[in-house]
Order: C-alpha cells, then structure tokens, then sequence
C-alpha cells in the first residue's frame, strides 16, 4: 500500500541504532535513563565534563539516534540525506575538552528509548525534552548547573513546542541559551521533496486514520516567540529539504537575542549536521557568551 510506505518513511520508528558510544573518543561517560511525564523511558549518555554547565543535545528524527546517523540501511535516504555517517560524538568531545558536560539522550521511538508510539516531528517529543532539563535539574552534581540547549531538526522542533506548549519550561532558571539547527515543519519538507501530491497525501491520510498521527497543521512556528533564551539558528543556504523563507520567518520571529549563521554546503540537508562536528568555534563562541 502507497499510503503505508510514505507514512513508514515519515513516522516509522526503528530506523535509528546507536552505532557507537563515547568510549570511542576516549570521554568519560555514564548511560542514564529518566522518565518522562507521559511515560516513556528516555535512554541516554551524560558525558562528565565540569559539573557547572551542561549542553543538552537532541537530534534529528526517523533516521537519527544520539550518536548521529549512518548509512546502513536508510534506503532512499542513504542517497538523499548524506552519503557518510554522522558522528555527533565529535561535537560532544570539543564541548568536552572545552569543560562543558553533555547530555545526549535518544527521543522516544529512536535509538534505545522506549518504542510504543509513532514519531509527531516534535510535537510530543517536547515531552522528552523537558524531561532532559528536569532531570539535569535535579541531578545531585548538576542541579546548579547553566544549561544551553543543541537542538537539531526535530530536536529543535521539540525544543520549539516545548517554550511553547510546556509551562514549566518557564521555572527553568538555569536555562541560558539555544542553537536551533535547521528548523524544518512537516509540510515544508514534504513539498521540498518533490513527490507527487497524491503520493504525499496518501502518506497523510495513512498516518492520520491507521495510527492517530495527524500532522497535518502541526507546526511549531506559532511558538517561536515564546523563546525566552539566546538564540542561534544555524541553516545550510543549499539545503533542498526546506524553505528558506521559513527559516527566515522562524529568525524573524525570534524576540530574544539572536543570531542568524548561514553556511554555503553541499546541496544536501544533513551536510550541516556534520559541519558541526568539525567546526566548534561557531558553537562554543555562542554557549560561552551566555553560560557561566
């Protein structure tokens, strides 16, 4: 059935291994676990670096785990997305050596979370991004901790509903700033993909009656002023997957301090996922201005 594949391809959990760990990179590590408040087991590492100020990092959806992404088994995505793995661990080892902790963690139906459900492209994730801060808040050696969030594609969705939609994102003192990687809505990235619309509306309507995931409408963008940190969007000027007056309207809605870091990439969305590990000065200039 069309309508199957397309929501597979869109929704479907299990995609997403931890391929590796922070043992590879010679960083000091512990796998935690923590609860959410809608009761998904949420499966993680912290890695130790000082215990004053901790980067929280979520990813991007589907394809993704907390370690990145890899190749293996992507499909059609293998070809489209990038042609390597993704190694978010480079970015943790500079965050490391550059005394922050971080805290990495799969979303719900990705990597090693708990699997019941399918994936909202942040919506519900936000449920897991609360918990992430709440359970650094508080954790004994990191309860006083200043807390920056990387939060990438879905991850920043997530992060975006949370401002939003969570109340209790307001009585997190100790959240100081936020990169949001690629902002990208549902419908904007299915357009982009240059699929036939009945293809496209078929996967919609699959997803919407076979397993109760409308998201159709569901978009994040109406939360960006509820933004209350510093902000830095980060966004490859070739990304085919997106569009850039969105991310312009994401920037523009933003109405707190900011900043707008265009990158000039290969004409693939996830060639700014691994930019990012190898170019740290951008990312540790915009967290040190803000964390203590």
């Amino acid at each position: 059935m069309i309508g199957k594949m397309f929501s597979d391809m869109m929704i479907k959990p299990g995609k997403s291994p931890v391929f590796e760990t922070p043992e590879k990179y010679g960083l000091d590590y512990e796998d935690v676990t923590f609860k959410t408040n809608d009761g998904y087991t949420i499966s993680g590492w912290l890695v130790k670096g000082r215990t004053d100020k901790v980067i929280i990092q979520s990813h991007f959806g589907v394809q993704c785990s907390r370690c990145g992404f890899t190749v293996e088994g992507k499909g059609m995505m293998e070809k489209s997305l990038w042609n390597s793995d993704i190694h978010f661990l480079n970015q943790v080892k500079y965050l490391v050596e550059d005394g922050y902790s971080v805290l990495m963690f799969d979303m719900r139906n990705h990597g090693e979370s708990e699997h019941k459900g399918w994936i909202t492209w942040g919506k519900d994730e936000r449920e897991d991004t609360v918990a992430a801060i709440e359970y650094i808040t508080n954790h004994n050696d990191y309860k006083n901790a200043s807390i920056g969030l990387l939060s990438i594609c879905m991850g920043q969705a997530a992060s975006t509903f949370a401002f939003g939609l969570e109340p209790k994102m307001k009585q997190f003192k100790n959240l100081k700033a936020m990169i949001s990687v690629q902002p990208l809505t549902y419908d904007y990235f299915l357009e982009n993909m240059g699929l036939p619309m009945f293809l496209l509306n078929a996967g919609s309507k699959y997803s919407k009656n076979k397993r109760n995931t409308d998201l159709t409408g569901d978009s994040f963008l109406p939360y960006v002023k509820d933004i209350y940190v510093p902000t830095m969007v980060i966004q490859n000027s070739n990304d085919p997957m997106t569009d850039l007056d969105m991310v312009k309207q994401y920037y523009n809605d933003l109405i707190v301090e900011k900043k707008m870091l265009w990158l000039d990439l290969e004409k693939k969305r996830a060639a700014a996922y691994d930019w990012i590990g190898k170019n740290p000065e951008p990312v540790l200039d915009w967290f040190n201005k803000y964390i203590d």
